[in-house]
């Protein structure tokens, strides 16, 4: 973040840092199982709708575990919800590899769903707490740009083991890797603790009356919009992400590595409009203008890559332009998020909205292999600008603080 030692406190630098790790190690165990699809397909003699039944309980347990866990984060600590959701996960994406037949991989896949729940609802609240605010937009970017090296590196680890020792040993190998990291954080717990006092500080306490229960959070029209947001992004992110390889392929023309670039230079493309925009964030009050301007963009690039009939190299970058403009607004984002947040229940804020992104991923498969069987390829970039366009109205309507 070419942040200068005076500028940032120590103890702020080992809490990104802690918090950071645990994000890493989530995304790296989310993106483990689909490479390894062939090999267990084989060995368990089942089918690919089987399997992907594996990654709908994984994220079914963990988008409604994310609402139980903003409020334990609330009522018992972030730190510690984080630290046993790392260790869970790390463990049952562990005894995967050791499953006799595929019934087992289920509960494991639900367990680990549940210890995945805990990481946005902790790791945001933690770093609300010890940040100060005038750098929690840089805090936030550094946050997202630790889950996406996670992402980018799980397919090349799981490839690479199982290519020399089987599936097995991957999915063994990477939750142990995990679980070990989870006990180095254990031990380095103090940068992730917050201190009575400094929580007191956010909390409902300070001046603020009693902390609102989790009925009366839900209820806000604010955190429905945010929820809603964070349904809308995802659905678009699995679009792109997910399908838009076949999409290019089928519709545009391209060949498989072209068409696998441009997803790798979306993933590249939003890192760095993370890292910009988070210091974009720390600069400014318009969080919201900046949240619809990177969205309006993101939705007109995604229409043109949808509409216009240009050599497929042309196409992929407009992918990359998506995945920039989508990234500028991650932090300003999240500041959003936190300023809705009322005194006192940062972590079930963070529960109920980050939710939205695991219905969202479970609803955009579904719309978008649609498309796809009915050989409708370039609708799949239109699938994906449209709900970016109307996030465009839910990012104005998280504008402000509640009362």
């Amino acid at each position: 973040m070419n942040a200068r030692t005076a500028e940032w406190p120590a103890g702020e630098i080992s809490t990104i840092g802690a918090v950071g790790v645990a994000h890493f190690c989530s995304h790296l165990l989310q993106l483990a199982l689909a490479p390894l699809f062939l090999m267990m397909r084989a060995d368990l003699g089942v089918s690919f709708f089987a399997l992907g039944v594996v990654l709908s309980v994984f994220y079914l347990c963990s988008g409604l575990g994310q609402v139980t866990a903003g409020i334990l984060v609330d009522r018992f600590g972030a730190h510690r919800l984080l630290l046993g959701g790392l260790l869970l996960q790390g463990t049952a994406t562990a005894a995967m590899g050791l499953a006799p037949h595929y019934l087992v991989l289920l509960p494991l896949a639900a367990l680990a769903g549940l210890g995945n729940a805990v990481y946005h609802p902790a790791d945001l609240s933690i770093l609300s707490h010890k940040v100060a605010p005038a750098r929690l937009g840089r805090a936030f970017a550094a946050h997202v740009i630790a889950g996406s090296i996670g992402f980018a590196l799980s397919p090349l680890v799981s490839a690479a083991i199982s290519s020399a020792y089987g599936w097995r040993v991957a999915l063994g190998a990477m939750g142990a890797g995990v679980v070990v990291l989870g006990l180095v954080l254990l031990a380095c717990r103090k940068a992730l603790r917050v201190d009575p006092d400094h929580a007191g500080a956010h909390g409902a306490k300070a001046a603020h009356g009693p902390a609102p229960t989790f009925l009366q959070v839900l209820a806000m029209p604010v955190v429905l919009t945010a929820f809603l947001y964070f349904v809308l992004t995802s659905i678009s992110l699995t679009g792109i992400q997910s399908f838009s390889i076949v999409a290019l392929k089928e519709g545009f023309g391209a060949t498989v590595a072209l068409a696998t670039l441009a997803v790798a230079l979306y993933q590249c493309g939003n890192a760095a409009g993370v890292a910009l925009g988070g210091a974009v964030a720390d600069r400014t009050a318009s969080h919201h203008l900046i949240a619809m301007g990177g969205l309006a963009c993101a939705c007109a690039l995604a229409l043109l890559a949808a509409l216009l009939v240009v050599p497929p190299e042309v196409t992929v970058g407009l992918v990359a332009l998506v995945g920039f403009a989508m990234g500028m607004t991650t932090p300003s984002r999240d500041v959003l998020v936190r300023g809705a947040a009322p005194a006192g229940a940062t972590g079930k804020v963070f529960g109920v909205v980050y939710s939205g992104y695991d219905i969202g991923a479970l609803l955009g498969p579904l719309m978008f292999g649609l498309m796809l069987d009915h050989h409708l390829p370039r609708l799949v970039f239109v699938g994906a600008a449209i709900p970016l366009g109307l996030a465009v109205l839910t990012a104005f309507a998280v504008r402000r603080r509640p009362q």
